[in-house]
């Protein structure tokens, strides 16, 4: 899939990904190649397991994804 525009993190950078999970365009520095997620919903998998209401990559299946 192509992706145009701006990162909608940092609004500077060109977009190079779009998150399967949100749907935000993110640029390089703010996507993790690791989760192949926006950095945004990565941070929030990282704390899973914890009270805070993290996702664990296993909670995420094709319900939660947002495709546009």
């Amino acid at each position: 899939m192509s992706v145009t525009g701006l990162c909608q993190i940092c609004e500077q950078k060109e977009a190079k990904h779009s998150c399967p999970n949100c749907g935000t365009l993110a640029c390089d520095e703010h996507w993790d190649e690791g989760l192949d997620l926006c950095a945004q919903c990565a941070s929030t998998v990282e704390r899973g397991g914890t009270d805070e209401g993290g996702v664990r990559p296993d909670d995420l299946d094709d319900d939660d994804v947002m495709r546009f």
